[in-house]
């Protein structure tokens, strides 16, 4: 009895198993071919590339940024990747921080030109390094500007449209920093966890109206933003942030692209990206049983590797505080 009890669990595991894998493997992505996709920050960096990305799906795309010279490059670049003649390919120079009213007026006049906003991907953002201290109350008050209210005022103007539509997708692109502190990162990794926050009570309110949110979470990307960015990084913030690597535009802009359209709530690259999501994971919501399953079994272990890394944290800053008592 003790012999067939032990074989019913293991032919239960093995069918939960290939069922699990089954179901990740043959989870279906949504269609942009002929939809209105419009991406902020879409002149350079990760914007550009995720435009690049919906160009070659099909979809009708609006980029938008502050520098028109970028703007015509980018349209240009987009125009090259057409799949279809009649597909729009439009821009649009705005400051996204300004006021919620001029973000309204312009998405207004899209939608009557070009169609309803199916798929928002919002990338515009900075990044100004410095310990708390040294960063001025005026660059604390931009970063929440440009990375928070940049993305907060176009979502809040979609997102009642896809509600009452029944459809839609909406992309936050906020960082790493929007799960754990870094040193240096003071200011910037408040108005990222701001962006996790908005995006985890979206998918709240948002699911059962049939509109996905994907919340992508980028490591250190070889972009113009990340050259101005370690110009005010301190050494313990290079050597901690450095250890994951320098991410493409191209790879992080495509992926965010593919894993918004499957419903992914988390859009990452890379094993540290990984590994991170499992150990901040929280109360991010559902997204599929395999994911689950591998969270709850992973998250104790993990948590050891955490402390591990904390532990080498400290140490970084320790020896470059004596480094410069030295100096």
């Amino acid at each position: 009895m003790e012999h067939c009890t032990e074989i019913i669990l293991t032919i239960a595991g093995i069918v939960l198993v290939h069922g699990l894998i089954f179901y990740f493997l043959t989870r279906k992505s949504r269609l942009i071919k002929g939809k209105h996709v419009v991406v902020t920050g879409g002149s350079s960096g990760i914007g550009l590339w995720a435009a690049i990305e919906c160009v070659r799906l099909g979809a009708h795309v609006t980029i938008i940024a502050r520098n028109v010279s970028l703007l015509e490059k980018a349209k240009e670049e987009l125009e090259k990747r057409r799949v279809r003649d009649t597909q729009m390919i439009q821009f649009r120079s705005l400051d996204l921080a300004k006021s919620y009213g001029a973000v309204t007026s312009t998405l207004d006049e899209l939608e009557r030109t070009v169609g309803a906003i199916y798929m928002l991907i919002n990338c515009a953002g900075m990044a100004i390094c410095g310990t708390v201290e040294d960063t001025s109350v005026e660059d604390a008050r931009k970063l929440m500007d440009v990375n928070y209210f940049a993305t907060y005022y176009p979502t809040r103007h979609v997102l009642p449209k896809m509600k009452e539509a029944g459809d839609g997708i909406i992309v936050i692109t906020a960082s790493q920093a929007a799960l754990m502190g870094i040193y240096g990162y003071g200011a910037y990794a408040a108005s990222k966890f701001a962006l996790r926050g908005l995006a985890e009570t979206i998918a709240m309110e948002a699911r059962h109206r049939g509109v996905s949110v994907t919340l992508a979470l980028p490591a250190d990307t070889d972009t113009p933003g990340f050259e101005n960015e370690n110009r005010t990084k301190p050494e313990e913030t290079k050597i901690i942030s450095g250890s994951g690597g320098l991410a493409k535009p191209k790879d992080v802009g495509k992926r965010l692209v593919q894993d918004a359209l499957k419903g992914s709530f988390f859009s990452i690259m890379g094993l540290e990206s990984w590994v991170l999501s499992i150990l901040c994971v929280g109360m991010a919501p559902w997204r599929g049983p395999l994911l689950c399953f591998v969270q709850f079994y992973l998250l104790g272990p993990l948590r050891l590797i955490g402390l591990a890394l904390q532990w080498n944290f400290q140490r970084i800053i320790k020896n470059c505080a004596k480094q410069r008592q030295r100096t």
